[in-house]
């Protein structure tokens, strides 16, 4: 109890000294509300517009989830096979990463073009974000394996499968969650690009609604949310990596 005190008092004092500058800053030089609001004008317009947002938050919500596990099973699935086929691996892991430097906003209207309004575009803009730090950190993980533990297992006999299912893949465990828990924070900000784009309802849509009316106060309310989804989703990731991964030594601080 008293290390997890340690770890969490540091960063709370930190973003508390950050509101109460924030909130005094607001005050002293009289900043309008419309450039940009105090932290308690933010806090009352969560009170007064939590109800319009649950719905807009759940269609966020479920959207994050399905781009999120089709990303990470893509990117799994990738990192597999570059992994077992090690001449695939040197002619695509270079377009994998030259991949990344395309920007997903700019790929989106493409999407939105070529597969229309509906959900396979958003999808696809999720997985885009989702599946690359996923294939690296799991390709990164299978590398990585203990080269005596590999040795001895050949020596006895095991074949392919085995060392994949014993050895390769529970010593991988750690790497490949790094590459979700990444993935998981991804997921929530292509969900957000998706919805800019073009959507009926989520926290992306409700973001271009209150640009337009120049309702800042109403734009970080939908960021304190993005962020709070992120962190969500990222700590049940780290739960998760928790209970499956037992064997793990404990870092010493």
């Amino acid at each position: 109890m008293r290390r997890w005190w340690n770890s969490v008092w540091p960063p709370f004092v930190a973003v508390l000294f950050f509101l109460v500058a924030w909130e005094l800053s607001t005050s002293l030089f009289h900043i309008e509300k419309w450039i940009l609001p105090s932290p308690v004008d933010i806090a009352k317009e969560t009170a007064v517009g939590a109800g319009d947002l649950w719905g807009h938050v759940g269609a966020t919500v479920r959207l994050t989830l399905e781009g999120f596990i089709i990303g990470t099973a893509v990117g799994m699935i990738i990192a597999l096979i570059l992994h077992l086929v090690p001449f695939l691996k040197s002619a695509l892991y270079p377009l994998l990463i030259l991949s990344q430097n395309i920007p997903t906003i700019a790929l989106a209207p493409l999407l939105m073009i070529w597969f229309g309004f509906g959900l396979l575009p958003k999808l696809i803009v999720i997985t885009l974000v989702c599946f690359f730090p996923v294939a690296v950190a799991t390709m990164g993980g299978l590398k990585q394996t203990d080269r005596v533990m590999l040795n001895y297992m050949r020596m006895i006999g095991a074949n392919k499968r085995q060392i994949f299912a014993k050895l390769e893949l529970p010593h991988a465990l750690p790497a490949i969650f790094s590459g979700v828990k990444i993935a998981a924070t991804y997921s929530v900000m292509g969900a957000v690009i998706a919805e800019w784009i073009g959507a009926d309802k989520g926290i992306g849509y409700y973001m271009m609604l209150q640009k337009s009316g120049y309702r800042t106060d109403r734009m970080f309310v939908a960021i304190m949310i993005i962020v709070a989804l992120s962190l969500l989703l990222f700590g049940i990731i780290a739960l998760l990596e928790k209970w499956l991964v037992r064997w793990k030594p404990k870092q010493e601080n």
